[in-house]
């Protein structure tokens, strides 16, 4: 592979990425058709049930697509799902090399796009930027090969690691520029996840106001209903995308919610809790595949001790909070520091006044490869 194809290919990734967080249960996708020595087509994967990215950048090559090589970032489709196969679509086209990012992991796929290409007397090239390009879709990646969500742990904490004062005061710890990130992160997450203290104490609407996007479903996490009727989460016209997780059974008891549009999900009990495993397996099988877990404190613990976490995202502001107040997790008896949960740092940056961290496990094989 030549200079010319890792910028034809890095092109078709930043088509891709224009794609993050509106195609769900469908993966971003970047498209580039290449004729002569120049681009005569290009496309991304728009939202789901639209049109693929090969079909867009078809449809702008015209006629020049006969003979053209093409660069995408995932495997071309072999099946019939909304949309008729694309493998088909550049066979007909005419297509002369297909260069793809990567495999598509969907078992339903997963090299026969590929092999109807070569089968046709197309050349392809497999792996390509592939690093890249599997960063983009973590989400869709872990959901189809393990059926579980993509989980996304977020908070804003202090210099000192508190994200709350001892009387529950957080607003706000981070600055503007890190809460309308925030946001951007919510419109790129097919749901949004607090615990039950979080609603009782702040009473948030867990929706996308600071940035262009939708709302991500919201999911509460309440063990024994506690969740108060007049809060926002399940008040007015929202509450039909608001899912409550619990272990009551009592369809009389959910009757309080569900007359109100929110739904109910009847979970295993695990210490005394929601079996977070149980409500993750239960929230894949929905369809749910990215989650953007934004506490409180003993949630984020659970998930934490059960390994359930594939990513962090942190906001660190220059502020002392002092030896009182929250830590953003509640975890107790590590008494080693070789028992300690250990985490990669992948960025820092900065933010307005605040630094952003990503970070992530360092043992799990739930990232992007």
């Amino acid at each position: 592979m030549t200079a010319t194809d890792t910028k034809r290919m890095k092109r078709a990734l930043a088509l891709a990425r224009k794609g993050v967080g509106k195609t769900s249960p469908n993966p971003a996708v970047g498209c580039v058709i290449v004729k002569d020595g120049k681009i005569v087509g290009e496309g991304w994967h728009r939202e789901a049930g639209g049109p693929h990215a090969e079909v867009h950048a078809l449809e702008q090559a015209g006629e020049a697509a006969r003979g053209a090589d093409l660069y995408v970032t995932l495997e071309p489709c072999s099946h019939t799902g909304k949309t008729p196969p694309c493998s088909d679509a550049l066979i007909r086209a005419g297509i002369r090399r297909v260069v793809a990012g990567m495999r598509d992991p969907n078992p339903e796929v997963n090299g026969s796009g590929l092999k109807s290409l070569s089968d046709a007397g197309i050349e392809t090239i497999c792996g390509f930027l592939e690093e890249e390009c599997r960063a983009i879709n973590p989400a869709f990646i872990k959901h189809v090969t393990t059926g579980m969500p993509f989980v996304t742990f977020k908070c804003a904490m202090t210099l000192d690691g508190k994200i709350a004062t001892v009387t529950g005061d957080s607003r706000w710890i981070s600055c503007e520029k890190s809460r309308r990130y925030a946001h951007t992160m919510r419109a790129a997450r097919d749901a949004v996840m607090v615990g039950v203290d979080t609603i009782i104490a702040d009473n948030p609407q867990l929706t996308v106001r600071h940035v262009k996007g939708r709302n991500p479903v919201r999911i509460i996490v309440d063990t024994r209903l506690r969740t108060p009727e007049s809060v926002a989460v399940i008040e007015g016209s929202s509450a039909n995308s608001t899912l409550i997780a619990t272990t009551e059974s009592s369809p009389t008891v959910h009757l309080r919610y569900t007359q109100r549009g929110a739904s109910i999900i009847v979970c295993e009990e695990l210490e005394g809790r929601v079996s977070m495993p149980d409500l993750l397996q239960k929230l894949g099988r929905m369809g749910i595949q990215s989650i953007l877990l934004e506490g409180g404190s003993r949630l984020a613990g659970d998930m934490l001790k059960h390994s359930l976490i594939d990513e962090f995202v942190l906001f660190i502001a220059p502020k002392i909070l002092g030896s009182d107040g929250f830590a953003p997790f509640a975890l107790h008896g590590i008494t080693s520091i070789d028992n300690t949960f250990k985490l990669s740092f992948d960025n820092v940056a900065k933010i307005g006044q605040d630094l952003i961290i990503h970070a992530y496990p360092e043992k799990t094989t739930c990232l992007p490869a």
